[in-house]
């Protein structure tokens, strides 16, 4: 049976991507073929997919980060034909076929079976990008992070894990700014629960080693200068969940506010974890942490034959909240 695929052909400095057909063989190894229903598009897709970045860590591979789905062939006890389940954070279209296929065949170490209380789209509205939210939720909440401390700010928050996380915030009482460049966006991100918003492009991030302490704590997708800035800015015992690194890989700060302010700099890895820790994360996506405005933020749903057009707005930035794909019935 052969079936479709978009796939990633990656040699030196040349990326050639584009629709193929392949047959269950063709596929990486695992135990569990999965009829793919959805997928999403996340900013690391867009980069994997154009060339914009290195991705792949091998030749050829389906795109796709993310996946839902219904079992069709198991070797594997924990699933079964017919579960509905997902796959995120699991090496897909690094060095195993991802979700932009009509099949993909998965260890079922990595497939989480469906939680009661989300659809296989809504698994996929959150995609990669609620669960590392959840992840950094529970990593603040670990951590004694308390809507006490005072506002929590969150950068790059126009995107997927943005627009998720400031939802999460709000539902949790947090007071929540947005930071974002995009200031037609204000009443999107108020609608989500942001109170208060910082202009990124009118910043003044000051040079001292502790500026003035302004935040509880943090979610930041942005890295590089930003992140420096926020362990300035936090106020005392405050932690940052630091997820991206879309302003750059730098971090320059003291430890200043580390031993002074006993601030907490959290890193968030989505892709590599316990399976309790990933069962944990989306159990709660499934229930308290759900975001109440998900439709909103992951409105477009596209078929997968537009696929290859939508990858332009993840580079220039011009995406606001998340993207279904929809792959099969």
């Amino acid at each position: 049976m052969s079936f479709e695929a978009f796939r990633i052909h990656q040699q030196e400095k040349d990326v050639r991507a584009g629709f193929e057909q392949l047959e269950v063989d063709d596929l990486t190894e695992g135990d569990v073929v999965i009829k793919v229903h959805y997928s999403d598009i996340n900013y690391k897709d867009a980069l994997a997919a154009t060339g914009t970045a290195r991705i792949l860590r091998v030749d050829s591979l389906n795109g796709g980060i993310d996946l839902s789905g219904v079992v069709t062939h198991s070797e594997s006890d924990r699933f079964s034909v017919g579960d509905q389940v997902l796959v995120c954070g699991a090496l897909l279209s690094e060095t195993v076929d991802g979700g932009y296929s009509e099949y993909a065949r998965i260890s079922s170490d990595s497939i989480v079976p469906l939680p009661e209380g989300l659809t296989l789209h809504e698994s996929m509205a959150l995609g990669t990008a609620g669960f590392t939210a959840a992840l950094a939720m529970i990593r603040l909440e670990e951590n004694g992070q308390n809507p006490a401390n005072g506002p929590m700010i969150v950068t790059g928050a126009t995107g997927g894990v943005g627009s998720i996380a400031i939802d999460m915030l709000a539902s949790k009482g947090y007071d929540v700014v947005a930071m974002t460049g995009k200031s037609d966006q204000h009443d999107y991100l108020r609608e989500l629960g942001a109170s208060d918003f910082v202009d990124r492009g009118s910043l003044n991030m000051g040079s001292r080693p502790l500026e003035k302490a302004l935040w509880g704590g943090a979610i930041d997708n942005v890295g590089g200068a930003v992140l420096g800035w926020l362990t300035r800015t936090v106020k005392s015992w405050g932690s940052i969940a630091s997820i991206g690194n879309a302003g750059g890989i730098k971090l320059e700060t003291t430890v200043f506010p580390l031993i002074l302010r006993g601030v907490s700099l959290l890193g968030i890895n989505s892709i590599e974890m316990s399976n309790e820790l990933r069962d944990r994360a989306w159990s709660r996506l499934a229930t308290d942490l759900k975001p109440a405005h998900l439709d909103m933020i992951a409105g477009r749903t596209i078929d997968f034959d537009g696929l290859p057009e939508a990858f332009g707005a993840y580079i220039d930035g011009s995406v606001t909240g998340r993207t279904v794909v929809r792959i099969g019935d």
